[in-house]
């Protein structure tokens, strides 16, 4: 076996790994012009709004032609009409700073949702004329979240409540028609959850994850598949650090030395990865990273290994990238998961699917999902539909082709942490199918 990763020699034959054409889409996540001035938050969500109103305008002639468009201001009893504007979502469980505090002084320890939703929720519509209160069976409160931007057909009533008949949602953006690709198959894969450095992490799981992939495990075949993986996206939470050393004391020169273990011993297993095939990795919430959301690319000095490769890109979280001319879009999981705290759903893929209709991808930003204050855009609005959609750190993995009103096709991927279940993420990029390949004890994929 040489040494060479990108070449898998076999006797007089080497097996040359695939190539792709790669475009990174990450621009405007990126924070480096925007200046801070101690502003609040409401320009987000007057960008946001102004987006999708006029998105959601070209749509209404198709929908209702003949209903007047009003604002919540002139609204009128008894009158039918369509309202433009954000839902703002009332709970009574919503978590309140007010309540840590009192939980702090209380004596009996209160029990942790994990999701707030109640039969209690209730929606409001508001544009820059007001707000009114919203009721009819057609809008479900278990669904929506605050930040969503709808088009509502309905009256006002005579509790000055806006009776709710119809719903327009912005639905799928419109999809760059996947490329005509020859017949061979060139595989994306991906990770996530690593948490190198943490009581769980097993490092011989991800250095057969790594042999793998790299073509150092199997025989011929396996080295001729492992050569048709043409790129690796690690998708956030790649570290974890000891929570003893991170309780905002000082830390002495041994801790100090404790705390970089992790992302050294990360660093010398995504060289082996980046030897051989291109590898972006995302930050995710444990990561060193910044904590809002768009989370800036980690430094490439925490890699002084694998950044020496120009086959490594630090990315940043959201990720947005084309490969071959398949469009991708990814995060590490926190719009997700915080959609999964304020509304319900059958799954994680359902969730995910509600962000493209809704044509953002964090629409609880800022209001329950940390976010930089922009002030004259929203990089969160989803311009075009991706062919292939996936969130980082989940429960398990799940998968799913769905198909939009006006043909898009996406797929769907939920990757599992790496740390619990030893799973990483295979997807074909020929014709979007999508398996697991899983290293446990057994080492059966």
């Amino acid at each position: 076996m040489a040494a060479a990763p990108m070449e898998i020699n076999s006797e007089n034959d080497a097996i040359q790994r695939k190539q792709s054409l790669y475009k990174s889409l990450d621009e405007r996540f990126g924070i480096q012009k925007e200046m801070y001035r101690g502003q609040q938050y409401s320009q987000i969500y007057f960008a946001r709004l102004h987006l999708m109103r006029t998105l959601l305008y070209s749509l209404l002639p198709n929908w209702k032609p003949h209903v007047p468009v009003c604002t919540v201001l002139g609204l009128e009893e008894g009158k039918e009409c369509i309202i433009v504007g954000t839902i703002y979502k009332h709970m009574k469980l919503k978590p309140c700073i007010l309540d840590e505090y009192s939980k702090e002084r209380s004596a009996t320890p209160l029990v942790k949702l994990h999701n707030f939703t109640s039969s209690d929720d209730y929606l409001v519509l508001e544009d820059e004329s007001g707000r009114v209160k919203l009721c009819g069976a057609v809008l479900l409160p278990s669904v929506y979240v605050t930040g969503s931007v709808v088009a509502l057909l309905g009256k006002e009533t005579g509790s000055s409540d806006f009776m709710v008949d119809d719903i327009l949602e912005a639905g799928f953006p419109q999809q760059i028609e996947r490329p005509l690709v020859s017949g061979e198959d060139k595989y994306v894969v991906f990770v996530s959850g690593l948490s190198v450095g943490g009581s769980s992490s097993n490092p011989l799981q991800f250095q057969l994850f790594i042999d793998h992939i790299t073509g150092h495990l199997g025989d011929e075949k396996e080295q001729s598949s492992a050569a048709q993986i043409v790129q690796v996206v690690v998708a956030g939470n790649s570290v974890e650090y000891p929570s003893a050393l991170l309780n905002g004391q000082n830390l002495s020169s041994k801790d100090q030395s404790r705390l970089s273990e992790p992302i050294k011993e990360l660093d010398i297993l995504l060289t082996q990865i980046a030897a051989g095939i291109p590898l972006d990795i995302m930050p995710g919430p444990n990561d060193p990273a910044n904590f809002c959301l768009p989370q800036q690319a980690l430094h490439r000095c925490l890699f002084p290994g694998s950044s020496a490769f120009n086959t490594f890109r630090s990315c940043t979280n959201p990720h947005s990238f084309e490969l071959d001319n398949v469009s991708f879009l990814g995060t590490s999981g926190q719009n997700i998961d915080d959609l999964e705290k304020y509304s319900d759903a059958n799954d994680k893929l359902e969730f995910m699917e509600r962000t493209l209709r809704w044509r953002h991808l964090a629409p609880t930003a800022p209001n329950t999902l940390g976010c930089y204050p922009f002030t004259d855009r929203d990089p969160f609005f989803i311009e075009t539909c991706p062919h292939v959609y996936f969130i980082g750190n989940q429960d398990k993995y799940l998968s799913r082709l769905i198909k939009g009103s006006e043909g898009q096709v996406v797929r769907f991927i939920c990757i599992p942490r790496f740390v619990e279940t030893g799973a990483a993420v295979v997807l074909n990029l020929r014709n979007l199918d999508c398996h697991t390949l899983s290293f446990g004890t057994e080492l059966s994929p």
